[in-house]
């Protein structure tokens, strides 16, 4: 069985990326791909009062469909970090455990990174501290078309078309009574709902 993973980078990543995490020892992170618009590398899925809640971080214009990863910008023209700090605070602020990671994802909200993946690399290796998950990340300094037999391809599996390859069951949800679950949003979503708990749930799957 293989023991090591490759996949691309996302913002916030959703709770089967995380799942995927739990599975393997080691996971490569893809550094040399080329950024490709409509994916999870500048959005997420939270739960908010009115049901499915899109966060987007608006990137520099150019050619970024063609533009290595490494390279892509964030905008800061208009106050996006504000408002997702805001919409998060409002979609989780009475979840059970919001209070006690809160602290530690509020100053991605303040600090101006230049640069998408660098941004994205942050949060990830602080989430992987919340959760206590002892995967190690490597980030690749080529790009490869193909793998090696003992690493799994899971590069642009996760989407927000497709349906993810890992599919953590239900747990209590901030507004489970009025929109009834919602799977596979950001792994803040079971983070702040489900405390310590939330890595035994994404392993157990």
């Amino acid at each position: 069985m293989a023991e090591s993973a490759l996949i691309e980078l996302h913002y916030l990543p959703c709770v089967a990326y995380f799942s995927m995490l739990s599975r393997y020892q080691e996971v490569y992170i893809e550094q040399q791909e080329h950024y490709q618009k409509r994916s999870y590398r500048n959005r997420a899925h939270i739960a908010g009062a009115n049901g499915l809640l899109r966060l987007s971080i608006p990137l520099n214009k150019g050619k970024n469909e063609q533009m290595p990863i490494e390279e892509v910008t964030i905008s800061y023209k208009e106050n996006w970090q504000h408002q997702h700090w805001e919409s998060i605070r409002s979609a989780y602020r009475n979840a059970p455990f919001f209070d006690f990671y809160a602290e530690a994802l509020a100053p991605f909200y303040q600090q101006k990174f230049t640069y998408l993946f660098e941004f994205n690399k942050a949060i990830l290796e602080t989430l992987l501290k919340l959760l206590q998950l002892p995967t190690q990340l490597h980030y690749t300094q080529s790009f490869q078309k193909q793998t090696k037999e003992n690493i799994v391809d899971f590069r642009n599996q996760i989407t927000p078309k497709h349906e993810a390859p890992f599919n953590l069951s239900s747990y209590p949800q901030v507004f489970t009574e009025k929109h009834g679950f919602l799977p596979n949003l950001s792994i803040l979503d079971l983070i702040f709902c489900a405390g310590p708990q939330a890595v035994l749930l994404l392993e157990k799957e």
